[in-house]
């Protein structure tokens, strides 16, 4: 029987189920240590080993991101909606949170290109954006709530 294949398994047991592309980036985004920038999952590790594990996601979040990053923007919407329609707090509270503190920032994998990041951060703020139009929701004063 072939060893198991980490990347293969981490797709089919979790990122399949996670329904939006946002979603698993934000999924894998929250596996990467803040300070070391590596991938942690314990109970993935313990199947394949750090190294195996950590590559696998890794390796998901950047492929992942260039697919975003390969989507027009209408496919962004339409996949930013699908992951926020699945959130606690109601959609308006999440646009204007996202709007003030732009928690997306942390998304972008360590190896994006500056690019890259600034595509990623653009468009964010442009789906940001229109979607505050669409609520009504005024746009943040962050230098005013930097100063709080």
């Amino acid at each position: 029987m072939p060893a198991p294949d980490a990347a293969a398994d981490l797709w089919q047991r979790t990122l399949s189920q996670i329904p939006s592309t946002f979603g698993r980036l934000v999924y894998l985004a929250s596996l990467r240590d803040s300070n070391s920038g590596e991938y942690r999952h314990h109970g993935f590790a313990a199947v394949f080993g750090w190294e195996q594990a950590g590559r696998a996601m890794a390796d998901s979040h950047d492929r992942l991101f260039a697919e975003w990053l390969s989507y027009s923007l209408e496919q962004q919407k339409v996949d930013l909606e699908l992951y926020v329609s699945g959130l606690e707090p109601e959609r308006r509270r999440v646009v204007e949170t996202w709007s003030l503190i732009e928690p997306y920032r942390g998304i972008v994998p360590g190896t994006a290109n500056g690019l890259e990041r600034e595509l990623f951060l653009a468009d964010l703020d442009a789906l940001l954006s229109l979607m505050r139009n669409e609520l009504g929701v005024s746009s943040p004063d962050r230098d005013a709530s930097r100063r709080r």
